[in-house]
């Protein structure tokens, strides 16, 4: 017998906040009393997640005892909406000018609702779930080809879209995703002369600084090859599944299967990834315009632009904007009949 209300006290709720110092900001947690030294501005938001993740590690509860936090405060997180609804899941948000960063048990529906969050991925949070689950693992499902590397994309999407500055260029937000998957237990990526010819990016010396201006890798040493990087954002360290599977994700990442583009703008091949990695078996499928300007960086106006560019090449039948639900509905084209010779 289930008791209804038994375990709503249990509070999973972190915040962190950066306060202005001399020499750099300084990590301040209110949970913990942890007062740090001065950081620098590369190292602040990676040190931020990295202190988010010990606290919900060391809080970790078994899924039936998780419930969501932000009712328990009275839905001031986000506006109103039909209600909670969906899995518990880890959010992280943080406010506009990155200074207050937040990690919270939420559901589903209000996470979607919630401004400036993101999910924390599975892929990052694989440690935490065999500390909070003490019995046997559930058996393997059976998905179709490509559902497991589609998944894996859309969850380092998701974390990328909040690790990352609000407007990362898509260049860098694809060479970004190719990194944190082929990361190894160090942090360090080698990536061979072949991929990044293939993505454009051998010779786009902007993208590098880009991505290290960020504070999210170091530039690497261009005359040797292979490529080796080190990323310097500690949450890739604490990625599940190995990482041979989190490989073949990002090789599906190179050819998001049904919405394949030949060789064109970053711009264009990021917004097909996004969709490949959020279709689903239904013939119509669906996202939030929100969750589509936050993962490729754009305001709504360039994602409708880039949405009739896929239409136009033929790559989607179709699509439309429901905005009194912010909803993105997309259909694929009809698959040609063959003829027999």
């Amino acid at each position: 017998m289930r008791l209804a209300g038994a375990h709503a006290a249990v509070r999973r709720i972190w915040t962190v906040e950066l306060r202005p110092r001399a020499g750099g900001p300084a990590l301040v947690c209110p949970a913990c009393a942890a007062h740090t030294s001065a950081l620098t501005g590369t190292s602040a938001r990676s040190a931020v997640l990295a202190h988010l993740a010990c606290h919900a590690r060391a809080d970790a509860l078994p899924t039936y005892l998780r419930s969501c936090q932000c009712r328990a405060r009275g839905c001031r997180w986000h506006p109103r909406h039909r209600g909670c609804a969906g899995p518990v899941l880890l959010a992280l948000t943080r406010d506009r000018s990155g200074r207050a960063w937040r990690l919270a048990d939420t559901c589903a529906a209000c996470a979607a609702a919630t401004s400036n969050t993101a999910v924390v991925p599975d892929t990052l949070s694989g440690s935490l779930r065999q500390h909070a689950s003490p019995g046997p693992p559930p058996p393997a499902r059976r998905s179709q080809a490509g559902g497991q590397e589609r998944e894996r994309v859309r969850e380092m999407l998701t974390y990328l879209g909040t690790a990352l500055p609000r407007f990362t260029s898509p260049a860098a937000r694809l060479l970004a995703l190719q990194c944190a998957l082929r990361a190894d237990t160090r942090a360090r990526v080698r990536l061979p002369a072949g991929l990044l010819r293939g993505m454009r990016l051998r010779h786009n010396r902007e993208v590098w600084l880009e991505l290290a201006h960020a504070g999210w890798l170091e530039l690497p040493d261009v005359r040797a090859l292979p490529w080796q990087v080190r990323l310097l954002d500690a949450t890739v360290l604490d990625q599940v599944p190995g990482r041979r599977t989190r490989c073949r994700a990002a090789d599906w990442a190179l050819r998001p299967v049904p919405l394949v583009l030949p060789a064109t703008a970053p711009a264009l091949r990021l917004t097909a990834l996004v969709l490949a990695a959020h279709t689903s078996a239904q013939p119509e499928h669906s996202t939030d315009m929100d969750i589509l300007t936050r993962l490729c960086g754009h305001s709504p106006q360039q994602t409708g632009e880039l949405l009739d560019r896929l239409v136009t090449t033929r790559t989607l039948r179709a699509w439309h904007h429901n905005r009194e639900t912010d909803a993105v509905f997309w259909q694929l084209p009809q698959p040609q009949a063959r003829t027999p010779t």
